[in-house]
């Protein structure tokens, strides 16, 4: 390999090291010779200068990039990776937690009982699950279903900012604390964040309770309900 091949390697490696950030443009510091990384916030609709030329990429491509995964732990006790269902470019996305055992037999997210339910949910509010992007914050499923760990956290989070930043949905909705929290950076539990819109890169967010937890307590999906009308009536009032 010739020093010229070793330098544009080093220089690839270096921008999908950016990318995997979340990072979308570089802007040349005033004064400076050097670039900076630009703001990694959503990106408003239309050309995007920088890493990339259009404002998103495929999922397909994310998928390519994370491949048969080993950035963590959970590869050695995973059955598949379950990277994510739904259209590129869906209104409205949730993200869950983490794939539970049938996701993990199957390589989809919420397919089990509650994905039965995250559906019923779904067409409560008038929308197809097919109309709607879904994953989680982990890609493979913690053993015995136990909390996500923060070095799994981190090297799944890079993958999932692209999903958003490619779907680029006009809501998401946080399912569970660990949704939640991951994506707002907060240590708040989801009792004190639901209920509300909260700006994410500038997109809304809505947390919500997970159905996992709605099917130990059944009593609290009056609240989800309250949550998703909010959703509801907030993707309606954009349509013409």
């Amino acid at each position: 390999m010739t020093d010229s091949d070793r330098l544009g390697r080093e220089i690839l490696d270096h921008l999908r090291w950016y990318r995997d950030l979340g990072v979308r443009a570089v802007a040349r510091a005033a004064g400076s010779g050097s670039p900076r990384a630009a703001s990694a916030r959503t990106p408003a609709a239309g050309s995007l200068p920088g890493l990339y030329g259009s404002a998103s990429e495929s999922l397909e491509v994310i998928r390519a990039d994370l491949g048969d995964c080993r950035r963590c732990k959970l590869c050695r006790t995973r059955t598949h990776i379950v990277f994510g269902s739904g259209p590129e470019h869906a209104e409205l996305m949730f993200v869950g937690e983490a794939p539970g055992a049938d996701e993990d037999m199957q390589g989809l997210p919420f397919v089990g009982r509650a994905g039965q339910l995250l559906t019923r949910i779904i067409e409560a509010i008038d929308m197809r699950r097919a109309d709607v992007y879904i994953c989680n914050i982990l890609k493979c499923r913690p053993p015995n279903n136990r909390n996500p760990e923060s070095d799994e956290i981190a090297a799944c989070q890079p993958f999932l900012f692209r999903q958003i930043d490619t779907v680029r949905p006009r809501v998401i909705c946080a399912l569970g604390t660990f949704g939640a929290q991951t994506l707002l950076q907060t240590r708040e539990p989801i009792g004190r964040l639901r209920g509300r819109f909260i700006d994410f890169r500038g997109t809304p967010l809505m947390a919500t309770f997970h159905p996992a937890y709605l099917l130990r307590n059944p009593n609290e999906k009056r609240k989800v309900w309250e949550d998703v009308q909010k959703i509801r009536d907030y993707l309606r009032s954009l349509r013409p």
